[in-house]
């Protein structure tokens, strides 16, 4: 049987060990999308015997940082990268080449929209979206920069990464990249961390305001392609007949942050809103599990791991009908159109107001989830490694 979209034959899984150097660098920090991914691939690709795994970071006082973050059976030894000098060089010459940081390698992976030049070694680039193509007023400066530095890597050869097939096919039409040098290979569910205090008052986690029993999550950055101020009037919408409900907003701040708070602060029940601002993993874990429903309005996704990481914790999600998130969710959620208040609302009170709708959600969302692995995906990263040696040699 033919290998599928997001399989590879193993034709190369028996010669000799393939060395990667992964750029590790989102690991640092306040974990976000991209770090997950990092961290993911790693565990996935340091537990397979074909390939010889070392992680980077593009620092200069954090890169002794990353030991204690890389997955089992991945090693970190580099030299010295100051980051500012480095990206300043790599922007308009490829030099110096990665290869003086950490050595030889035959595969050197950017995970984060940039991929270091190299002597000899292919590389790949991940290219996570092109919201800065599509949505650029919901762009900051520094991810603006994103597209010529993309452009430059496909140029001088490098492949591309996706993290779906819809990245896969946009990445194709706006850089006119080749599509047999565009992989894509979905990523794994994040696994939940032991629980901490969620919302049950404790010093750990939020308190719900009083009356307040349960409540619609929200994870993520609070920029503008994640639409946190739609989610603010669908709650309004909702809690006006439903005095025990609140909203808890998860997630630090970002360039999107403003708006936010002025749709807090114009809210008619902005007194059962919740904001928590970044959270451990052990708290976000905590409110991820004993959430009524979590809502994801993204404007904008090129995989989303917030609600597969809640189908997987049995916890019902409603989402938006955009960019990759049908894809990925498929039937595992309730699925709104971007930007429609009424319907957000309409889908948020459908879960809190049936139990038989909820439950239906919870079955379908956990066997969806069930279908991503860290595994799969470092299988998928693995042949896309094999491929790119092979048409580099």
């Amino acid at each position: 049987m033919p290998a599928g979209p997001f399989e590879r034959a193993p034709a190369a899984l028996e010669r000799e060990r393939l060395r990667v150097a992964l750029d590790a660098t989102p690991l640092l920090g306040h974990p976000t999308g991209v770090g997950n991914f990092c961290a993911g691939a790693l565990l996935g690709l340091g537990a397979r015997h074909d390939l010889d795994v070392r992680a980077f970071a593009v620092s200069w006082r954090r890169r002794d940082a990353i030991g204690p973050l890389l997955a089992p059976g991945v090693s970190g030894e580099q030299r010295p990268m100051p980051a500012r000098p480095l990206h300043a060089l790599w922007s308009r010459w490829s030099f110096p080449p990665i290869e003086w940081f950490i050595g030889d390698t035959d595969v050197v992976h950017g995970t984060n929209f940039v991929v270091p030049p190299t002597r000899r070694a292919g590389r790949v680039v991940t290219v996570h979206d092109v919201t800065m193509l599509r949505f650029p007023e919901l762009c900051d400066a520094a991810t603006l920069r994103f597209p010529a530095l993309i452009k430059r890597a496909v140029a001088d050869g490098a492949w591309v990464h996706t993290p779906s097939a819809f990245v896969a096919a946009e990445v194709i039409d706006a850089f006119g990249v080749p599509a047999e040098r565009v992989r894509a290979v979905h990523s794994g569910v994040p696994p939940l961390a032991e629980p901490g205090a969620a919302a049950n008052g404790t010093a750990a986690g939020p308190g719900l305001p009083p009356g307040a029993r349960r409540y619609v999550l929200a994870v993520g950055t609070a920029e503008p392609r994640k639409d946190l101020p739609g989610l603010v009037e669908a709650f309004d919408a909702v809690a006006r007949d439903r005095p025990d409900l609140a909203l808890v907003l998860a997630g630090a701040d970002g360039w999107g942050a403003g708006a936010l708070e002025d749709a807090v602060a114009g809210a008619h029940f902005a007194s059962r809103i919740v904001r928590t601002g970044w959270v451990t993993d052990a708290v976000r874990s905590g409110l991820l599990r004993d959430a009524a429903v979590l809502v994801y309005p993204s404007r904008y996704e090129g995989f989303g791991f917030p609600p597969l990481e809640a189908m997987a914790a049995g916890i019902p999600v409603v989402a938006t009908r955009v960019g990759a998130l049908p894809e990925v969710i498929a039937d595992g959620a309730s699925l709104v159109p971007a930007g429609d208040v009424g319907a957000l609302a309409a889908g948020i009170a459908a879960i809190l107001d049936s139990p038989e709708r909820a439950e239906a959600l919870v079955a379908s969302g956990r066997r969806r989830a069930a279908e991503f692995s860290w595994d799969r995906c470092a299988g998928g990263l693995a042949a896309l490694y094999r491929d790119v040696v092979a048409s580099h040699g």
